[in-house]
């Protein structure tokens, strides 16, 4: 099959991490044999002329059997404009955030949903939400996360000492990543706490006992920085997937997860915990029975064993196949 892919993140030196996250995808696509011509924008750099660019791309691709378009706005809408073929669609959080907020969204957005043969929500939570707001994706819409590569993020054994916490992602208000170190401070002794990201509040974490500041890392970098963890934490106020649970699950580690958004779809007993992400107190009490959950963690990896990349993958080519056929979701 071929598939003209379509994305406005794509790895690259100044792109964001979630683009990992659409080549992994792809890689697994071509991997069952499936050819993959790529539409995509790999940097930050040049403002929205750059979405004229990647217009342009997807118009000089050869005819695809199909095209496959990760976020609704631009690159869906790019996509449904730039040929015939059928289109398949992936929304991620910010897709779904944006339509009611930005100025012309909601509209662009209809007019990809219209477009589109098949609109794949990477959690239930997210497929309620977009059908709340565009009652049209109804009929038209599957779930199938982003994945994780179970390969690449390998259980290793727990490193020896105090308790290691870490927490990937951007120090901003909806990471809750403030309440996560007032709890944090509440247990005492010599666990330490590891924020790997940046962000607008990281002048409110420093100078903390036993908090680390990374910066942001590349997400090569992840793996190691979980093998050398006990337990993963993002509690965040919503979190739509929660791409850096299933990470951590990969790896084995127990996590601490906001109970708002996808975490309760992926997160059982024994693997984490699930919090109020406004409690400090209960968010306290779940990093102390995290840590005495054991590492390596076999529920969180036979949980995280369900979003298997190459059974995502299977599951979109799936998707994709039948859009080529001319059929919907």
């Amino acid at each position: 099959m071929r598939i003209l892919l379509v994305s406005q993140m794509y790895p690259g030196p100044d792109a964001p991490d979630l683009g990992t996250f659409v080549a992994q995808v792809e890689r697994a696509l071509v991997e069952r044999g499936n050819e993959v011509e790529l539409a995509v924008l790999d940097t930050r750099a040049g403002g929205k002329l750059r979405y004229l660019e990647l217009a342009k791309r997807a118009a000089r691709a050869a005819r695809p059997d199909v095209v496959y378009a990760h976020f609704l706005v631009p690159s869906g809408l790019i996509a449904a404009l730039a040929g015939r073929a059928p289109l398949v669609v992936t929304a991620h959080g910010r897709d779904v955030r944006n339509v009611g907020e930005l100025p012309g969204v909601a509209a662009a957005t209809r007019l990809v949903v219209r477009r589109a043969a098949t609109v794949v929500c990477v959690s239930e939570y997210l497929r309620r939400e977009l059908e709340a707001k565009l009652p049209a994706c109804r009929g038209k819409t599957e779930v199938i996360s982003s994945g994780v590569d179970l390969e690449r993020f390998a259980v290793e054994p727990a490193p020896e000492g105090p308790t290691r916490y870490l927490c990937a992602g951007a120090l901003s208000e909806r990471k809750n990543v403030v309440r996560l170190a007032d709890a944090f401070a509440r247990l005492g002794g010599e666990a330490t706490l590891t924020f790997a990201g940046d962000g607008p509040l990281r002048n409110r974490l420093e100078g903390r006992p036993n908090v680390r500041l990374l910066g942001r890392v590349p997400h090569d970098a992840i793996p190691s920085l979980l093998a050398d963890s006990h337990v993963l934490c993002q509690p965040s106020l919503l979190e739509p997937l929660g791409q850096a649970l299933l990470e951590g699950m990969a790896a084995g580690r127990p996590v601490v997860a906001t109970r708002i958004g996808g975490p309760p779809e992926f997160v059982p007993p024994g693997a984490g915990l699930l919090v109020d992400p406004l409690d400090v107190g209960e968010l306290a009490r779940a990093l102390e029975s995290a840590a005495a959950l054991p590492v390596p963690n076999e529920a969180a990896r036979a949980a995280a064993a369900e979003h298997d990349v190459r059974r995502q993958a299977e599951r979109i080519e799936a998707v994709l196949r039948r859009a080529a056929a001319g059929r919907r979701a």
